[in-house]
C-alpha cells in the first residue's frame, strides 16, 4: 500500500493544530472520511434528495434504488445471505437498544408463546455479557433484565484483557437466553474468539449478539461463517458518515421480534382498530431514513474493498506493535490490555500521572488521542484505574506518526513528574 496516496484522500489530515502537523490517533472513536464518501453524500443532496419508497416520481424512484443498493452492498460486505437481513440504524448503540427492547418483548412479555424459538424462554431473563463491553453493549441489556426481573451475567477476563473461556462456558450453563459480546474491545484492543464463543452459545441454546463496532474497519466479517444470530456496527468507525450503521439478523429472528419504533414506512395497513407491520427490513425502519449517510456508508465499504484488506490489517498491526515497543521504554509505562490477539489500538497509563493531564499535553503537541474511561467504566474498575490514554489507528496512519506520539508522551511525562 502507498499510505501517502491514501492520505491524499483525507484532506482533514493535512492541517496544523497549535502550529504543529495534526497526528490523528482517535480512530476508535471516529475515523476520518475520504473524499469519495464526502462527495457521495454531497451528490445525493445536490441531485437525488428525496424521501424514499412510495413515491412514484423520478427523484423518489432514483433515491429509493440507490438506498436499497446500499443495503445490498452492506449485505455483500459481511456475507449476509439476504439483503432484507440488513436493517439500517443510526449505529451500534441504536442497534443494540433495538435488540434489547424487541427481544425482551418477544422472549419475556407474558402471554408470548416463543418455545419454538428458544428452549430457555421459560426461565427468568438472563443475559450474559463480557467484562470488557462498551456501555452500549451493557446498559441496554442491564436495563432489559432489570425491567423483567432477571439477571445480568458477566464473563470475566484476566490481567491481560483476555476472556476466561472456561468461565464463559460455565456461565452459559446457567441458562442465559442471550449472550452479547464485543468482537474487538474498544478499550483493550482484544480480539475475542467470537466464532468459538458463538458455537459454545449455540450448544447451550443461547442467542449470540456480536458488537462489531471496532472490527468492521479492521477485520474481514462473514456472518454466515460466524453463525451469529445478530451483528451490529457503526459507519462512523469505518470511514462512513456519522448517524448511520446497521443491524444484521437472521431472518427467523427478525420476522418474529416486534418493531422497535412505530410510525411511517414500517406499517403495512393502519386503521383505528388495528395496525399490521411491513415486511423485512422495513418494519424496523420507522420514519424518514438518513439516505445520504447510507449512500456514504456504501461508498466507505467500496473504499475498503478497493484496499488490500490483508495489507491493511498487517499495517495496522505493525503500528500497534511499534507503538507498544517504543512506549515501553518510558518509565512508569503500563499498558492496559496485552492480549496476544489484538487490533487497532493501544491503551496506556503512566504511574503517578492522571490520563487526562497526559492527554491534554499530548494534544498541545498536535497529537489527537482519547482519554478517559472510553464508555467502559467497568473495565477501568477491573484494573483499578480512573481511565487510560488510548491511541487508535486507521489505514492512513504512519510509523512517522508513531514516533511523534512517543516523543509527545515522553515530553508530557517529563513535564508532569
Amino acid at each position: 500500500m502507498d499510505i501517502n496516496e491514501i492520505r491524499k484522500q483525507f484532506p482533514v489530515l493535512d492541517q496544523q493544530v497549535y502550529g504543529k502537523p495534526l497526528v490523528y490517533l482517535d480512530n476508535a472513536a471516529t475515523t476520518q472520511k475520504p473524499l469519495c464518501v464526502i462527495e457521495r453524500e454531497r451528490e445525493y443532496y445536490l441531485h437525488e434528495n428525496c424521501n424514499i419508497h412510495r413515491g412514484v416520481h423520478y427523484l423518489s424512484q432514483m433515491a429509493t434504488e440507490a438506498y436499497e443498493h446500499a443495503r445490498q452492498t452492506v449485505a455483500r460486505f459481511i456475507n449476509a445471505p439476504e439483503a432484507h437481513e440488513i436493517v439500517f440504524t443510526r449505529g451500534t448503540t441504536e442497534s443494540l437498544n433495538l435488540l434489547a427492547t424487541s427481544l425482551g418483548h418477544l422472549l419475556f412479555d407474558s402471554g408470548n408463546n416463543t418455545s419454538h424459538l428458544s428452549p430457555l424462554t421459560s426461565h427468568l431473563p438472563k443475559v450474559l455479557v463480557t467484562a470488557m463491553e462498551h456501555h452500549s453493549n451493557l446498559v441496554p441489556w442491564q436495563q432489559m433484565v432489570k425491567f423483567y426481573g432477571g439477571e445480568l451475567l458477566v464473563a470475566p477476563m484476566d490481567d491481560n484483557g483476555v476472556l476466561d473461556l472456561q468461565a464463559y462456558e460455565d456461565l452459559l450453563k446457567q441458562g442465559p437466553q442471550i449472550v452479547a459480546m464485543a468482537h474487538v474491545s474498544n478499550t483493550l484492543g482484544t480480539v475475542n474468539p467470537i466464532k468459538e464463543m458463538i458455537h459454545l452459545a449455540h450448544q447451550y441454546g443461547v442467542l449470540a449478539v456480536v458488537d462489531g463496532a471496532q472490527s468492521m474497519a479492521h477485520l474481514p466479517i462473514d456472518v454466515q461463517d460466524l453463525d451469529c444470530d445478530f451483528f451490529v456496527f457503526s459507519g462512523h468507525k469505518m470511514y462512513a458518515p456519522m448517524g448511520i450503521g446497521g443491524l444484521y439478523g437472521k431472518t427467523e429472528w427478525l420476522e418474529n421480534i416486534p418493531p422497535y419504533q412505530f410510525g411511517g414506512e414500517m406499517v403495512d395497513t393502519v386503521s383505528f382498530e388495528k395496525t399490521t407491520f411491513n415486511k423485512l427490513p422495513f418494519k424496523f425502519e420507522a420514519g424518514t431514513p438518513n439516505v445520504g449517510a447510507a449512500l456514504g456508508l456504501e461508498t466507505a465499504i467500496q473504499f475498503l474493498e478497493n484496499l488490500d484488506r490483508s495489507a491493511v490489517e498487517a499495517h495496522e498491526n505493525l503500528l500497534v506493535k511499534t507503538t507498544m515497543e517504543k512506549l515501553s521504554t518510558i518509565e512508569g509505562m503500563r499498558f492496559i490490555g496485552q492480549a496476544p490477539e489484538r487490533s487497532g489500538l493501544v491503551s496506556f497509563i503512566i504511574d503517578g500521572i492522571h490520563p487526562y493531564d497526559l492527554g491534554t499535553i499530548i494534544d498541545k503537541m498536535g497529537v489527537a488521542v482519547r482519554t478517559g474511561h472510553h464508555c467502559a467504566e467497568p473495565v477501568m474498575t477491573r484494573f483499578g484505574i480512573p481511565g487510560t490514554v488510548r491511541a487508535s489507528f486507521a489505514v492512513y496512519n504512519t510509523l512517522e506518526e508513531v514516533v511523534v506520539l512517543v516523543k509527545a508522551v515522553e515530553r508530557a511525562a517529563m513535564m508532569l513528574r
